[in-house]
């Protein structure tokens, strides 16, 4: 079982994740919350596997929650629910440790195949959506958090692997375009991961803008 805490200030909104996410007999709501700080105190107490967070409540936001609940939860893995248009804090959730980030009007299968990805320990950095993502948040790279030194580890290889995470690419793509098996690249991306102390590939994407590796595509 897939166990999911849903924080939404919404009823409404609320109230219909519950019911779609019911819908999958191997995911268990485990609690409900309004607000950001009542999400950190349940997730918390409860233990979910995945947090689906909303970015605008009130009190402590989802950015604040999420990045609270990293450093007090942290095999607590957080999704988080966007407008897209009208949020522009997506990269500040994800440089506070969300695995990934959904759109309120995704399809429902989709809904429930991120939270089940997440959940999985995936993160959800995928499809054209989610580039026009990155190249929003790399449109202000902010270079304060990436150890530089982490970089001279990489071999070419991983460097070149890197740099097409932060594109977007899946481990399938990545391995079409530099003609390897996709075996190979899951050993190059969990290599990655563990010189550079990440999490994620969300948090390599996040290390490739700001170490300056990579540059957005004008």
């Amino acid at each position: 079982m897939t166990r999911v805490l849903i924080s939404d200030d919404d009823d409404l909104m609320r109230a219909g994740l519950v019911e779609l996410l019911s819908n999958d007999p191997s995911i268990d709501i485990v609690g409900q919350a309004a607000t950001g700080r009542e999400a950190v105190e349940q997730a918390c107490r409860l233990g979910p596997d995945v947090v689906l967070m909303d970015v605008r409540m009130p009190g402590l936001d989802g950015i604040a929650a999420t990045r609270e609940l990293s450093r007090k939860a942290p095999d607590v893995r957080v999704l988080i629910l966007t407008t897209f248009e009208q949020d522009d804090y997506i990269f500040g959730a994800l440089r506070a440790g969300a695995s990934g980030f959904l759109l309120k009007r995704t399809r429902p299968e989709e809904l429930i195949a991120a939270v089940h990805t997440i959940a999985a320990g995936d993160s959800l950095l995928s499809p054209s959506v989610t580039r026009r993502v990155i190249d929003r948040m790399a449109q202000q790279p902010t270079p304060e958090l990436a150890d530089l030194h982490k970089i001279a580890e990489l071999t070419r290889r991983e460097k070149e692997v890197l740099a097409l995470i932060a594109r977007g690419l899946s481990n399938r793509e990545i391995a079409a375009v530099l003609v390897v098996e996709e075996s190979t690249i899951r050993t190059h991306v969990k290599r990655l991961l563990m010189k550079l102390g990440l999490r994620d590939r969300v948090q390599v994407v996040i290390f490739a803008y700001e170490s300056g590796l990579h540059r957005p595509s004008r």
